[in-house]
């Protein structure tokens, strides 16, 4: 009798903390997930009453031969590289600078941090009107030629100005993952190092650095999951122009399913992204686990 109260007891604790959670992530990521692979091999147009064949791998296929497709996603590399690059290499200068001990370090923690807070659709309409008006004025005041017309209209620059708000944005953010790491580093691997003699620089490189190697993990993991999936600051600052030439991936997905209603092929694409997101994201997270582990 104890024992079978016992796998009660057992059960209803399982139904509560996880049968819960697991019903609940299947609606909302399982579910549709599998909805939209079988989607992908349909030729479904979006129409409530459209008819739908089953046509296999022919929206694949299609995609793989998409010019437009690999178009954006070059565009989507360019652009998740140079933000990965900048964003952390800002984010780890900031949180290097105000873990220093300088003076008022806590009200710069909340100055890099407050862009993370905006929308990125207001975001980008901010920063729509700084390109727009607030550079070309300064650039007309000033005879800075680079800034005396908009970046938005420059085929040229326009992606640069979106990969600048990007880095603009989630700097502040990766910024305290970079300063959680920073004071998690044991403090009298420092003194001793301060005794050896050690400069702040040889500090820096031979212990901070390796030290925050799970720190790189993340905030590179985040970086590069953000930066492929970039879609509200890509609509509202850009809307894919000049002439295509900041149509990110996750715009031109959103484009061929709903605009274009493509249904089949857009979630084929969407498919085809996920697993090089996932591919690269996998190598980067195991190369830098690796990584860790050569550290400690």
């Amino acid at each position: 009798m104890y024992k079978e109260k016992s796998k009660l007891k057992s059960l209803q604790v399982f139904a509560i903390f996880g049968l819960v959670p697991l019903l609940v992530f299947s609606i909302v990521v399982l579910i549709p997930f599998f909805a939209g692979l079988l989607l992908s091999l349909t030729n479904w147009n979006g129409s409530i009453g459209g008819s739908i064949q089953f046509i296999g791998i022919q929206n694949y296929i299609s995609a793989v031969k998409d010019p437009l497709f690999w178009g954006s996603l070059g565009k989507t590399f360019y652009y998740v590289f140079f933000v990965m690059i900048l964003t952390n290499t800002s984010a780890f200068l900031f949180g290097l600078l105000v873990t220093s001990g300088m003076k008022g370090q806590n009200f710069y923690r909340a100055g890099y941090f407050t862009p993370n807070l905006i929308g990125g659709v207001i975001l980008g309409y901010i920063w729509q009107f700084i390109f727009a008006r607030v550079l070309v004025y300064l650039g007309t005041k000033t005879g800075i030629s680079a800034l005396e017309m908009s970046w938005l209209t420059d085929p040229h620059m326009a992606l640069w100005a979106l990969i600048l708000v990007g880095v603009w944005q989630n700097a502040g953010y990766m910024m305290l993952i970079y300063i959680a790491g920073f004071v998690g580093i044991d403090k009298s691997l420092i003194e001793a190092a301060r005794m050896d003699g050690a400069s702040p620089i040889q500090m820096l490189k031979s212990i901070k650095i390796p030290m925050m190697v799970p720190a790189f993990t993340i905030t590179l993991f985040l970086t590069l999951r953000k930066a492929f999936m970039v879609y509200d600051v890509n609509l509202s600052l850009t809307r894919g122009g000049p002439y295509n030439t900041t149509e990110l991936i996750s715009m031109h997905v959103y484009n061929e399913a709903f605009l274009n209603q493509n249904m089949g092929p857009g979630q084929a694409k969407a498919f085809l992204l996920f697993l090089i997101v996932a591919a690269i994201a996998i190598a980067q997270v195991a190369a830098l686990k690796k990584k860790e582990v050569d550290a400690i």
